[in-house]
């Protein structure tokens, strides 16, 4: 990792610092992505068959899991799995339960009423990794949430293995939250398919689940094309941790690693004003990754990555929310009393006992995050990401009495002549 003091930097070298590795390729990643999606746009399955076999090296006819994999998946899946799985999506819809939404009514003047209904997102794709690791925890962070929203069309997408089926896991957590359609595709192409459709692959209103960067630029580019929502820019892991002098070095060395296993694009950053605390990481870092099986992956990630030494903890709060990581860790002596200091975070673990692995699997709380900043502006996946918010307003004759002649002010000193006429000629009739 490389070893900064902050106070020591320019600005040009604190951008540079702050800078993910994925924006260093992105016109390539742009470039790569928009070819994909014409072909899979152009030519339908015949494109989803060829890019599978160039990118998985699998040749397939039929993308759709069938009911017979669905019962070889739930045969191959050992007890103890299922039965976490199963915890674990019991604590996720216990906490998105709990923040569901509700409509209202309110009556904003006399004979004038605005209402706020929801409803589900009529058409949603769910897009669960398998490349390096397969990810059936995010089959449920997406699953769970848009089966309290009730949409009623919901497809997943997956890649396949190298013997063309889907992870057993990843089907298992599909089927546990409701999820009946689940296709063995990957990638961008998997994206553009469920953006656009084709003759195998049912279209989308709204995409979600992270990605690789090629995922999250597809997401990106049908997104601007219009062909569907998406719930975020949620593409290659990052955490952020803040420790004090009293922090456990091996802890904060672990919970680093948990996210530079990842992928080789990953990032992590501590950030401390304890130049000793520094020192400590740095030798349990080097001394944990080499223990671990996915190390090659760790230490690409951990070459774009950062140690920075600080002068204060408002300094590292205030870098942190520069960066608005997609993970936030204050291993922090008392860690509540800088909650408020937090502007922008994906999720946010507190104290030495909270690691962020507990959030990537079954604390309650959604792991599908924004990341490479996006974080200043968005939300991780809940309930609401799967919904419409729809307003209702209707008004008597007395309401319009009420509060037409405001409409035709406005619409009057806007030149919408037709607007404050729409509303002039009611009144009329009215009075």
């Amino acid at each position: 990792m490389n070893r900064l003091i902050w106070s020591q930097l320019d600005e040009a070298a604190r951008s540079a610092a702050l800078t993910r590795p994925v924006q260093t390729v992105a016109q390539q990643t742009r470039d790569a992505v928009a070819a994909l999606i014409a072909q899979v746009r152009t030519q339908g399955d015949a494109a989803l068959r060829a890019i599978t076999a160039r990118f998985d090296g699998v040749d397939l006819q039929d993308f759709e899991v069938s009911a017979a994999e669905f019962a070889a998946a739930d045969a191959a899946v050992p007890a103890e799995l299922r039965q976490a799985m199963v915890e674990a999506a019991e604590r996720i819809t216990r906490f998105h339960a709990a923040g569901m939404g509700q409509g209202y009514t309110v009556e904003t003047a006399p004979g004038v009423v605005c209402e706020r209904m929801l409803r589900p997102i009529g058409r949603v794709g769910l897009y669960v990794p398998a490349g390096s690791a397969p990810l059936p925890s995010t089959a449920l962070m997406l699953g769970v949430p848009a089966q309290l929203a009730a949409c009623p069309q919901v497809v997943l997408c997956t890649p396949p293995r190298a013997d063309g089926t889907a992870d057993p896991a990843v089907l298992v957590a599909a089927r546990l939250t409701g999820v009946q359609r689940v296709f063995k595709l990957g990638g961008a192409q998997a994206i553009a398919a469920m953006a656009y459709g084709t003759e195998s692959i049912p279209a989308s209103d709204k995409l979600f689940g992270p990605g690789n960067s090629f995922v999250t630029e597809a997401k990106q580019q049908v997104a601007q094309d219009g062909a569907a929502a998406i719930d975020m820019p949620a593409g290659p892991s990052e955490v952020l941790v803040i420790a004090d002098a009293g922090a456990n070095p091996a802890f904060v060395a672990a919970d680093l690693l948990s996210q530079a296993e990842h992928g080789p694009d990953s990032q992590v950053l501590l950030l401390t004003d304890d130049a000793a605390m520094l020192a400590a990481v740095e030798a349990e870092v080097e001394r944990q990754v080499a223990l671990l099986p996915r190390q090659d992956i760790a230490r690409q990630a951990l070459s774009a990555s950062q140690l920075i030494q600080v002068e204060s903890l408002a300094d590292a709060f205030a870098i942190s929310n520069r960066y608005a990581p997609e993970h936030l860790i204050l291993a922090l002596r008392e860690p509540r009393a800088w909650l408020d200091q937090v502007q922008a975070a994906g999720s946010v673990f507190l104290g030495d006992y909270t690691p962020e692995a507990l959030g990537d699997y079954c604390s309650g709380t959604n792991h599908v995050l924004p990341t490479a900043g996006a974080a200043r502006a968005y939300s991780g996946v809940s309930v609401a990401s799967f919904q419409n918010l729809i307003s209702v307003q209707s008004a008597t004759a007395a309401g319009l009495a009420a509060i037409g002649g405001c409409a035709r002010i406005i619409a009057s000193a806007e030149g919408l002549d037709a607007h404050e006429r729409a509303v002039a000629l009611r009144m009329e009739v009215a009075a």
